[in-house]
């Protein structure tokens, strides 16, 4: 007898229903989101269980790993596919979607989406703060330049390097100012070395790949 298995995740729980060739419902349960605790509730069909579909989200890249080296084979949906085909169920609760991915994994009408390396996802998550940081820093910029404008103060078009001097100059003459003003300088250059930092740290990546590097400014 094959089995077939369905996982509705959530962050905290998620609902698993298995499923015999026929289409029967022999198990169905809620654990916690939890690689152990699943491949625990799925352990006695493991021999004879085919496949274990979960719906791409931010807990697949950990999830589908950990629970490949469980022995569980899972597959990672594509999740505008998998809602296609569980949009015609008429409830729609963690066990329905979990029984409804538990079907499509019977019936083989699903798409498989690529889970890349650890690697890549550390990469991506560098680049994504990196950005995070040179935005928060720009924001702190502009934030200095209007809110000194009101006061006649122009900053004009300096290099970022000259930025700081300039605002100083600008505001020494008001002391509330010239102190509010500190505190905003203070945050960007903080910002701007950790900006730095990633920065740094992706060049290393890359050059360890020898890919060609052209560093931000």
């Amino acid at each position: 007898m094959e089995y077939f298995a369905g996982l509705d995740v959530a962050m905290e729980e998620t609902a698993i229903c298995v499923i015999d060739r026929e289409g029967k419902v022999v198990l169905e349960t809620m654990v916690t989101t939890d690689p152990d605790a699943i491949a625990k509730v799925l352990k006695p069909y493991l021999s004879k269980l085919r496949r274990a579909g979960h719906e791409a989200g931010s807990l697949s890249p950990w999830l589908q790993v950990e629970l490949k080296q469980r022995g569980v084979p899972a597959i990672c949906l594509e999740a505008w596919h998998a809602r296609a085909a569980l949009s015609a169920m008429r409830n729609k609760t963690d066990k329905a979607d979990a029984r409804g991915i538990a079907h499509i994994m019977r019936a083989g009408w699903f798409r498989e989406v690529h889970i890349k390396s650890e690697e890549s996802y550390r990469l991506w998550l560098l680049l994504t703060q990196r950005r995070n940081l040179k935005r928060k820093f720009l924001d702190i910029e502009n934030t200095i330049r209007h809110s000194i404008k009101t006061f006649g103060l122009r900053i004009g078009r300096v290099g970022r390097g000259q930025f700081e001097e300039r605002v100083r100059e600008l505001v020494a003459d008001d002391p509330l100012v010239a102190g509010l003003t500190d505190c905003m300088l203070r945050a960007r250059a903080a910002l701007w070395q950790e900006y730095d930092q990633t920065t740094e740290e992706f060049m290393a990546r890359q050059q360890c790949n020898d890919r060609p590097i052209r560093r931000a400014r």
